[in-house]
């Protein structure tokens, strides 16, 4: 992927919360799609390998959420977190991260991930496929600026993290707002 790419039209099947349903899982089955997440909308999305791994819960994600109200100003709508995980898992670890800007968006079955070029295997690690650690400024579902680890490749050793951190991306949006400023 790179800059000028259009988003892979995908469906994600998400639980939402439902407080009609009652009981001890309010939540309910709701598909969404890439245009309902990214049309219209200028976003930073990250990918990172998986929900509740050491990198992605201490430094990625509380990096952007902890960080949301520099990128709205800006001019970033929203920031989504996607993982090849299921909505329960999504769901779990958004709760125990305490979120309330970064919106979670599972791609429990890898289909976004891989079509945008993504899908790794991480056996060595008994995680089976799952998505290299990248960022992108998405601009009404085309990229905009696209932050990548460098190796990518099946079950590599390591799992970089710095260019696609929320410094990095914040970075850039510095730059696009101030060469916006100069014309």
């Amino acid at each position: 992927m790179k800059a000028g790419f259009k988003l892979p039209d995908v469906t994600f099947h998400t639980r939402v919360r439902d407080e009609s349903i009652g009981g001890d899982n309010p939540f309910r089955w709701e598909d969404k799609t890439t245009a309902d997440y990214f049309a219209d909308k200028r976003v930073v999305l990250f990918s990172l390998p998986g929900a509740f791994t050491p990198t992605c819960s201490t430094y990625q994600l509380p990096g952007f959420e902890n960080g949301f109200d520099d990128f709205k100003a800006k001019g970033i709508d929203e920031i989504y977190c996607m993982s090849v995980n299921d909505s329960f898992v999504m769901n779990k670890w958004a709760q125990s991260q305490n979120l309330e800007n970064v919106k979670v968006i599972p791609d429990g079955s890898g289909e976004f991930t891989r079509r945008m070029g993504m899908l790794v295997r991480k056996d060595n690690l008994g995680f089976g496929l799952r998505s290299w650690r990248y960022a992108a400024v998405v601009n009404n579902g085309v990229i905009e600026a696209w932050f990548e680890e460098p190796g990518l490749a099946d079950n590599h050793p390591e799992d970089p993290y710095g260019v696609s951190s929320p410094e990095t991306v914040l970075a850039y949006l510095e730059e696009a707002s101030k060469s916006v400023a100069a014309e």
